[in-house]
């Protein structure tokens, strides 16, 4: 499928790239830091509300297709921006995470995630946040914060408990383990797998199959089975995730881990996040 830069897209974008197909009805949002591996800074979650809210007023775009740059999704959130030295608030820096992901979630399109390659931490959380979820046989999925000394947050927790159940959940938070794709799929947390280099024209199809069908009854599908899902596990109380942040960033055993993953990272600069 041929894609534009949208003519119409939020201005100052750097580290979004916002294309749509001939006719609008879909819009590609591409995490656009391929150099970084599409690491979720503090300005691309910042820019991830903007462009959600920007959508919301676009009656026009039927499918919203969420994808990375280069190789990978993203390698999760990017740990110099978070960990470094900052003049602002840390709890505003913490709850950035949970702000981008509400603000996806609340976009009244049909949201398709295409993933690749390294989808890590807050990427796996994104991609719940989408309705439909296309996977590629190369993807790598993987929730480090235990291991690096802090509870998953931006309503991590209970996406995942409703997506793929509370055991499950708890396995894959808590033990930091990898994931691949085809594990993903018998979990039901991603709906097709296919060849890498198949991804873009499968994906593609849907978003064009998905936007012929009557937006009116695609959205309403799309507002009941997210109210059920609420009903199942509401993401509402999610707002205290900036604070049990603050708190694991404070306290001693949690902030030794974190250095020492830090550590470790340093050595290895090819280790996602």
């Amino acid at each position: 499928m041929v894609q534009h830069q949208h003519p119409h897209a939020p201005d100052g974008l750097s580290t979004l790239r916002i294309t749509t197909n001939d006719d609008g009805r879909i819009v590609y949002v591409m995490l656009n830091r391929e150099t970084r591996m599409n690491a979720l800074s503090a300005a691309l979650l910042g820019e991830l509300v903007t462009v959600s809210r920007w959508l919301v007023t676009r009656d026009e775009v039927r499918v919203v297709v969420l994808h990375g740059a280069g190789d990978h999704f993203t390698a999760g959130f990017d740990l110099d921006d978070f960990s470094g030295p900052s003049t602002a608030d840390p709890r505003t820096n913490a709850d950035l995470g949970r702000h981008a992901a509400e603000a996806l979630s609340n976009v009244p399109q049909l949201t398709i995630a295409a993933v690749r390659g390294h989808c890590i931490g807050g990427g796996v959380v994104l991609t719940a946040c989408c309705d439909l979820r296309i996977a590629a046989d190369n993807t790598v999925f993987r929730i480090p914060e235990v291991d690096l000394g802090i509870p998953l947050a931006w309503g991590g927790v209970p996406r995942l408990v409703r997506e793929i159940g509370p055991a499950m959940a708890r396995e894959l938070i808590l033990t930091c383990r990898p994931f691949d794709a085809s594990e993903a799929q018998q979990l039901g947390f991603v709906n097709r797998v296919v060849p890498v280099a198949d991804l873009d024209d499968e994906v593609a199809t849907l978003a064009s199959s998905m936007a012929a069908k009557p937006a009116f009854a695609v959205r309403t599908t799309k507002a009941q089975v997210t109210a059920v899902t609420e009903e199942i596990a509401g993401t509402g109380r999610n707002a205290n995730d900036a604070d049990t942040l603050v708190v694991a960033m404070r306290d001693p055993e949690s902030r030794a881990i974190s250095q020492a993953y830090l550590a470790a990272r340093g050595r290895r600069d090819d280790r996602p996040t």
